[in-house]
């Protein structure tokens, strides 16, 4: 036990540093104004360190947000591999590995800023839990400090406090329970928000789309069932987290969508809209009756080319026939009016 012990220990402890390092700095920062000792300094905190953390895992997300996308333009292929190969189960994971490594997608790697995040949350619980239970700091958060932090005042209780805790008063379990509703809410809209516009139709159906409907209930439920159990201090921090992934992927979504789903033709009108406002007023009328820009503008007819005289010899220019009346003498008569 002592072994499992120590291994939790060696990889918590350099989190305990990086937690508390980047805490105790925005602190310095917002106990200027706020006070040191004051809610409103550590919560901010609490938002600060979010901030960080999250915008260091900015590449993370991009390499999550690619790999998801592949998973679902490949979906069809899948689909086919499933139908020749289903009844060869090692033959079907055989080639589905080859078309993942041939298009360059991971499965894994949607999973990769949640998987990360978790060692820092926990960090971040221990902490606030240390500080509650035993008066003690880790890292840079020196006794005095954890202190400080369990125990600024939060409406009539402490950030320390949960829903659960017997310290806290009526008004703190209202704010948890508004947190905790807030945090599972977010949680489910962030995952409804990318279903719901960047999966093509094709897509929605299968092992994949089942994983993402899955998780679209499972996650929401276990923050929800686990919250209630958080001090206030860890749910800022994962509400703040919650929020930051809905407004990143939002952009993402409305910028870079994957081809044929919601966002992308969304994106495609607004692009024609765009295009109609900074046009001439004959391309934005064919923009808003569905006309293309080239069969909008009428050019001017062109001139018809001046022919030119036939070229002729010397020779011929001497000997060619001079204009004259015609033989006999006689006018040619003037053609008469069919009228």
């Amino acid at each position: 036990m002592s072994f499992f012990s120590d291994i939790g220990h060696f990889i918590m402890t350099p989190l305990y540093y990086l937690v508390s390092g980047v805490l105790v700095g925005w602190h310095s920062v917002w106990g200027a104004v706020f006070g040191a000792d004051s809610a409103a300094a550590w919560a901010l905190s609490v938002v600060g360190l979010t901030v960080v953390i999250r915008a260091a895992l900015i590449p993370l997300f991009v390499k999550q947000i690619k790999s998801s996308r592949n998973m679902q333009l490949i979906q069809p292929k899948v689909k086919e591999l499933q139908k020749k190969y289903g009844h060869d189960r090692e033959k079907l994971a055989a080639e589905t590995m080859a078309l993942y490594k041939e298009t360059g997608t991971n499965p894994f790697a949607s999973c990769l800023p949640l998987i990360i995040q978790m060692p820092i949350f926990f960090a971040l619980f221990r902490l606030v839990d240390h500080a509650a239970k035993q008066n003690q700091g880790h890292g840079f958060l020196t006794d005095k400090l954890a202190l400080s932090f369990a125990n600024a005042p939060f409406f009539g209780g402490a950030l320390k406090n949960s829903f659960t805790s017997d310290g806290g008063s009526i008004s703190v379990k209202i704010i948890a329970a508004v947190l905790v509703v807030v945090m599972t809410a977010t949680t489910f809209l962030t995952q409804r928000q990318l279903m719901s516009k960047n999966m093509p139709a094709d897509a929605m159906t299968g092992q994949y789309a089942q994983q993402q409907k899955m998780l679209l209930y499972v996650l929401p439920l276990v923050f929800a069932v686990g919250g209630i159990a958080f001090p206030i201090g860890v749910i800022l921090y994962w509400t703040t987290s919650n929020i930051w992934t809905m407004g990143q992927q939002f952009w993402v979504i409305r910028n870079n969508p994957a081809p044929n789903t919601e966002a992308f033709r969304a994106k495609e009108r607004r692009d024609a809209e765009k295009a109609a406002r900074h046009g001439t007023p004959e391309i934005a009328a064919a923009a808003e009756t569905g006309g293309g820009a080239a069969t909008a503008v009428e050019e001017p007819p062109k001139p018809a080319p001046r022919q030119q005289p036939k070229k002729q010899s010397r020779s011929q220019r001497k000997s060619g026939p001079k204009a004259g009346p015609p033989a006999g003498g006689q006018k040619p008569k003037p053609k008469e009016d069919p009228a």
